[in-house]
């Protein structure tokens, strides 16, 4: 079903998912357009960013921010075009960045709305390299990966929006950067198009050896997007002093309950103690997001000047959203996917 002038799609938490969601985790329901009142202006969403960070909002473990209740819209970012406005440095149809949800329509009394004016290049990139994921590659590799000139730069994950953006980074900064990704497509598009010095597949036989083989200095900083078997590789290359931005664990997300084999804690605490490693998680917009606009004007003028490259993989209709969801949490993403609510 098309997106509608007088109707609002919205897909709500039907049930907290035992491992990976389903068919029944999400119900798509339709009712009448939300109406703005005084200081508020209502979006019509036009894109939908889909991000593995919303497995969690999905269960009501403990976590850095609140789950989605039982019957609630499910959380998403989105660009969207303002249909009405009584919020001060908003009209109708700016281009705007906000946090409207799984549906086609939303609420906003502006905070934490990013207007993009009428004409924006690309508006849906807004979700992407010039959006929160570039944000946290930017942030995580320079903030707490801060590399250096010839130092060699690992990145899980090294097609997906973040990891291909961290490398290029890396790459920009004079590092040797070797990624990891999911198949052999996957990884030429990473040293082909994206410009990694190697990247290696882990679904491969072979992979901790062929690993190993990539990086025969060791590793000084290692982007950590999904945890694993792959940081069980990762593990006894690191350097010295090496750093570690946690950004994700994608392979985690769906687990209900520890991994199988013996407990590696005491190996890592050891390594980080003799090695002097720096390990730390962050949670971008909460640590990183007042450097929001020294990263915006960097990273637009990287885009600009095409030392950055980005893929985006759109998917045309909201009721696409729950299935392609679930293949990005399987690995099947291929770049930065957004669902395009208008099609």
């Amino acid at each position: 079903m098309a997106q509608s002038d007088t109707q609002n799609r919205k897909f709500v938490l039907a049930e907290r998912p035992k491992g990976a969601p389903d068919e029944n985790t999400l119900r798509l329901e339709t009712g009448d357009l939300p109406k703005a009142g005084k200081g508020q202006m209502l979006l019509r969403n036009e894109y939908l960013s889909l991000d593995p960070y919303m497995r969690g909002r999905m269960s009501d473990a403990p976590s850095y921010a609140d789950p989605v209740n039982i019957g609630d819209v499910m959380v998403g970012g989105t660009v969207a075009q303002v249909v009405t406005s009584d919020v001060d440095g908003f009209e109708k149809n700016d281009w705007v960045v906000a946090f409207g949800g799984w549906q086609d329509y939303a609420v906003s009394d502006g905070t934490g709305v990013i207007n993009m004016g009428k004409d924006p290049q690309n508006p849906s990139w807004a979700l992407g390299v010039l959006g929160m994921p570039g944000l946290t590659a930017w942030a995580g590799l320079i903030q707490i990966g801060q590399p250096k000139e010839g130092e060699t730069l690992v990145v899980a994950g090294a097609s997906g929006p973040v990891g291909a953006t961290v490398g290029q980074i890396g790459k920009i900064l004079g590092c040797r950067v070797v990624g990891i990704a999911g198949g052999a497509e996957k990884c030429a598009h990473v040293v082909e198009k994206l410009g990694f010095d190697a990247c290696i597949d882990y679904k491969a036989d072979g992979f901790p050896d062929a690993l190993k083989a990539a990086v025969p200095d060791g590793i000084d900083i290692y982007f950590e997007n999904v945890g694993g078997a792959v940081f069980d590789a990762v593990m006894p290359l690191l350097n010295p002093s090496a750093r570690i931005p946690v950004c994700g664990l994608i392979s985690q997300y769906n687990a209900t309950s520890l991994p199988d084999g013996p407990d590696r804690l005491n190996l890592l605490l050891g390594l980080v103690l003799r090695k002097r490693m720096t390990m730390r998680g962050f949670i971008v917009f909460d640590d990183f997001g007042h450097l929001y606009p020294e990263f915006s004007k960097q990273m637009g003028d990287w885009v600009k000047q095409g030392k950055i490259q980005y893929r985006e993989e759109m998917i045309d209709g909201l009721e696409q959203a729950p299935a392609a969801f679930v293949g990005l949490l399987n690995g099947e993403a291929f770049g930065k996917r957004v669902i395009k609510l208008s099609a």
